[in-house]
């Protein structure tokens, strides 16, 4: 297990590498060119400039997260071959900087959505929520001030370049169902796929958050038959998946652990973190301790642990506690004590596994 942790950049994250260097087991550094807009590509000096300065603090740097899919792509239109090659050509360049591992997403319009950024938990901390019926009644134009007023700090998937155009944009997934979808994603992967695994790169695709539609607008990576539909378009070796045990897992039909059990050898990046799930269906983001939400984290970690998984680990998002001003889900607090819980976990395994 290779634990890494997710940052902005030098001058769009309140968290410093000088602090994340003093948690515990962090080997590496989650990155993206976040200040770069959705399509355009990455330039191997500007690559170069960021990995450079991560690995200064001993870091690796072998993970990105994300290289964004442009609207275009997901809809299939006329402009989607121009940013095919645009996201080929950025996967050379970051290839050419030992990026081992490219995570991306297929949601239309938003990556992630919740209804509150900053909501009170007993204890006194806040943290993200999805209130399932305010979502349903609420207005796309109401969700989009929320969040955006939410912080100063980029928010990807919420690019104000994009969402600027929100009627258009709507206008243009009218007819786009979850089988058109699926196709447009399988053009994208058979056209991508190639260059990646010529590159040694690995393509992993994180789950819909949350895995069901919103908005009307379709969402198709969003369970164990999503993963193996997935497979069937291409059994490249570059085709996988990353684990995101509070995304899938919102939905309880999800068994977590099944799912890690069946699929972690697909899964060469993981996301690990806790929700507690309500009857209604509205889920809110818990500290990473089991006990805590409504995911067997325990028994997720043990899956992976039984597999000998090498691949790479986040956290992933944090309550903000003890007074801390942070992008909503990513102060260095929560996420700290979350690595040192899955530590904890792996080496309680790790002593199990060798008393026999």
């Amino acid at each position: 297990m290779n634990i890494t942790f997710r940052w902005y950049g030098e001058d769009n994250d309140t968290v410093k590498l000088e602090q994340i260097r003093q948690i515990p087991g962090v080997k590496g550094i989650v990155w993206a060119l976040h200040q770069k807009p959705v399509g355009e590509v990455w330039e191997k000096k500007e690559i170069k400039e960021t990995v450079d300065y991560i690995q200064s603090f001993g870091f690796h740097t072998d993970v990105v997260e994300s290289v964004n899919v442009h609207e275009a792509i997901k809809l299939g239109n006329d402009e989607r071959a121009n940013y095919i090659e645009k996201y080929k050509e950025t996967i050379r360049n970051l290839a050419e900087s030992g990026v081992k591992v490219i995570c991306y997403n297929f949601m239309p319009i938003f990556d992630w959505t919740r209804s509150e950024m900053f909501y009170p938990l007993e204890d006194g901390s806040t943290a993200l929520f999805y209130e399932k019926e305010k979502i349903e009644r609420l207005d796309p134009e109401e969700l989009i001030r929320t969040v955006a007023s939410s912080s100063n700090l980029t928010l990807p998937g919420w690019e104000p370049e994009k969402l600027a155009h929100i009627s258009e944009l709507f206008q243009a997934y009218k007819d786009v169902d979850e089988e058109k979808l699926w196709n447009n994603l399988a053009f994208f992967l058979r056209e991508i796929l190639p260059v990646a695994e010529e590159c040694n790169i690995k393509m992993a695709i994180h789950p819909d958050d949350p895995p069901w539609s919103i908005f009307g607008l379709p969402r198709i990576i969003t369970g164990e038959k999503s993963y193996e539909k997935l497979l069937s378009i291409s059994k490249s070796s570059a085709n996988a998946f990353t684990l995101c045990t509070g995304s899938m897992g919102a939905n309880r039909d999800n068994n977590m652990i099944k799912i890690a059990e069946k699929y972690g050898n697909r899964c060469p990046f993981s996301h690990i973190r806790n929700v507690g799930i309500y009857d209604n269906g509205s889920f809110v983001e818990t500290s990473h301790y089991t006990r805590d939400g409504s995911i067997n984290i325990q028994g997720v970690v043990e899956a992976l642990h039984k597999q000998n998984y090498q691949g790479y680990v986040r956290p992933d998002h944090g309550r903000h506690i003890w007074g801390e001003v942070c992008r909503p889900g990513y102060g260095l607090y929560d996420r700290a004590l979350g690595i040192m819980y899955l530590l904890g976990l792996w080496d309680a395994y790790e002593a199990k596994k060798e008393e026999g």
